[in-house]
């Protein structure tokens, strides 16, 4: 992508470094779905048996995925522009 429009040896290294960090994300995305299902079917044989293990799965859950807050605007704003 980058190296396809520079053709300097920056802009390879640079389009290379992307693509595993690109890789790298996706895997990591992967290992939490597992997680995830794992802990779902853990839940499932455990499910009616006690308030307190399902809090302890509602809790897990939660730390997989974590709401996500509103990010402040970046970039130029006008004179009295607000957020």
């Amino acid at each position: 992508m980058l190296s396809s429009v520079l053709s300097s040896e920056r802009a390879i290294k640079v389009n290379i470094q992307i693509m595993r960090i690109y890789a790298k994300m996706r895997e990591m995305l992967s290992s939490h779905a597992d997680i995830l299902l794992k802990l779902e079917q853990l839940e499932r044989r455990v499910d009616g048996y006690d308030e307190d293990i399902q809090l302890i799965f509602t809790h897990l859950k939660r730390l997989i995925e974590p709401p996500l807050e509103p990010r402040p605007r970046i970039g130029f704003r006008r004179n009295g522009q607000v957020d």
